[in-house]
């Protein structure tokens, strides 16, 4: 019989795990331009994190509906998974911390608001999938962030109590997500979309500017500590 893990790292991946930003602008102002929008760095900026049936009223209008949301963010997303294929990195640090974290017997899993074609691209062709227990996608919630059903659905399927996770996010509304589902939340500003300020106000437990500064230790330590 298997041993249920005590404690738990739950993912975000874009910006967290690898830095795809960039293919999502051009896929979107891609997109944009084939139905007659314009699409901004701006528009980019405040819609990261979430997902593609909220960012559609929000940058597009209301015109759409959700057969057409759905039609035009799948186009979207193949334009983006056609580039990704051509090659993605880990950013600095992150294997390095997901082996410590699966040697420390902490469980693992993604919570993303992207659609699951993208997250598991992105798991078989970084390798962490041998170390993800599970994902939890677009798909799977019917809230995206800053509610946390997401993150709180990951620890359901992992076994493991929300106050007993951590989550890793580049994002306030991943922050806040992770805060009010009741769990630890360390933010990143490796790939400098958000400032560190926006991620604290949010409620991060810790901010970081790159991954090579945590350890399994470290996150134990976060998991540990009750205040």
């Amino acid at each position: 019989m298997s041993v249920r893990p005590t404690y738990a790292v739950l993912w975000d991946v874009d910006g967290t795990l690898v830095d795809t930003g960039e293919l999502h602008f051009q896929a979107w102002q891609r997109l944009a331009s084939e139905i007659g929008k314009v699409y901004s760095r701006d528009d980019f900026a405040a819609t990261f994190g979430w997902r593609n049936v909220e960012i559609f009223p929000h940058v597009f209008g209301s015109q759409y509906s959700p057969a057409e949301i759905d039609e035009l963010g799948a186009r979207k997303e193949l334009y983006y998974r056609a580039e990704a294929e051509k090659g993605l990195d880990l950013l600095p640090g992150v294997l390095d911390l997901v082996k410590g974290l699966k040697d420390a017997g902490i469980a693992q899993a993604i919570g993303s608001s992207a659609p699951r074609g993208n997250v598991d691209l992105i798991l078989a062709m970084t390798g962490l999938d041998q170390y993800i227990t599970a994902s939890v996608t677009m798909e799977d919630v019917s809230r995206g962030k800053p509610d946390p059903e997401v993150f709180v659905t990951a620890a359901k399927r992992l076994g493991v109590p929300p106050a007993q996770c951590l989550v890793f996010e580049d994002a306030p509304v991943g922050i806040r997500a992770a805060k009010s589902g009741g769990m630890k939340a360390v933010g990143i500003t490796f790939v400098k979309h958000h400032p560190r300020e926006k991620l604290a106000a949010e409620g991060a437990d810790l901010v970081v500017g790159c991954l090579r500064e945590m350890t399994a230790a470290k996150v134990l330590e976060l998991l540990q500590n009750q205040s």
